[in-house]
């Protein structure tokens, strides 16, 4: 894929956000319409081709925004960048569900490690990072993985936008 026609994402998992695992929540609600618009702005903006982590919480959300768009619009691609092939195995068997479901209806996948290493989500975080023109990001503020992904964006001088929660 062109750099220069990709996104990327990054957000929060479910146990970060305010609402937990309540996607009724009215928060999480509007916040799942915040995505669909950033990305409805990231394809007039050229962007074609999105990658997604693939974590629980706005990972999932970003993935499937991503594919009611496709529904909409041509040319759109989604790839599953997987830290690990076992990403999911500790999962709910309803998280576990989705994430297969997503995973099957992406039109790429990359695994970055086959098992669980220490730096594997790192690593998958900045090949995201290193794929792209463009990051989208839901950010509450706290330490963790999406602040990281979001300052190695900045250090590499990669366009960010962030959602705020």
């Amino acid at each position: 894929m062109e750099r220069e026609r990709t996104c990327c994402f990054t957000g929060h998992r479910e146990n970060k956000l305010p609402w937990r695992g309540n996607e009724t929540d009215a928060r999480c609600v509007q916040l799942k319409k915040e995505i669909s618009r950033a990305l409805e702005r990231a394809f007039l903006s050229g962007m074609r081709h999105f990658i997604c982590g693939m974590a629980t919480g706005c990972d999932l959300y970003f993935a499937e925004a991503v594919l009611a768009l496709r529904e909409k619009l041509p040319g759109i691609t989604l790839e599953a960048a997987i830290p690990w092939e076992g990403q999911a195995q500790n999962w709910s068997p309803a998280q576990r569900r989705r994430y297969n479901v997503l995973r099957d209806l992406c039109d790429y996948e990359t695994v970055i490690s086959e098992s669980y290493t220490p730096d594997c989500l790192k690593r998958r975080n900045e090949y995201m990072v290193d794929s792209s023109a463009l990051v989208i990001a839901v950010y509450s503020g706290a330490a963790g993985g999406t602040r990281n992904t979001m300052l190695y964006a900045m250090r590499k001088g990669v366009e960010l936008y962030e959602i705020e929660i």
